[in-house]
C-alpha cells in the first residue's frame, strides 16, 4: 500500500467516525484539511507549503487538459 492510498484510507474512517458523532462532512473536512496545513509548516517552509497548496488549487478541475500533456 502507497502512502496516498493509506491517506485515502485515513479520512474515510475519520469520516465515519464524523458521521457518528453528528459533525458535518464539509466542515470536517476544512478541520482536517487546516490541521494537515498546521502539522505541515512544522517539517517544510511556507513558501513551499504555499506553492503545493497552489498547484493542487490550480489544478482541481478533472476535466481541463494541461499543456504538458499528450494528446
Amino acid at each position: 500500500m502507497g502512502v496516498h492510498h493509506w491517506a485515502r484510507q485515513a479520512i474515510e474512517q475519520s469520516l465515519q467516525g464524523v458521521e457518528a458523532q453528528g459533525f458535518d462532512q464539509a466542515m470536517a473536512l476544512r478541520a482536517l484539511l487546516s490541521a494537515v496545513i498546521e502539522r505541515s509548516r512544522a517539517a517544510r517552509s511556507a513558501t513551499d507549503l504555499a506553492a503545493e497548496l497552489q498547484f493542487l488549487a490550480d489544478n482541481l478541475d478533472d476535466e481541463r487538459d494541461y499543456s504538458f500533456m499528450r494528446p
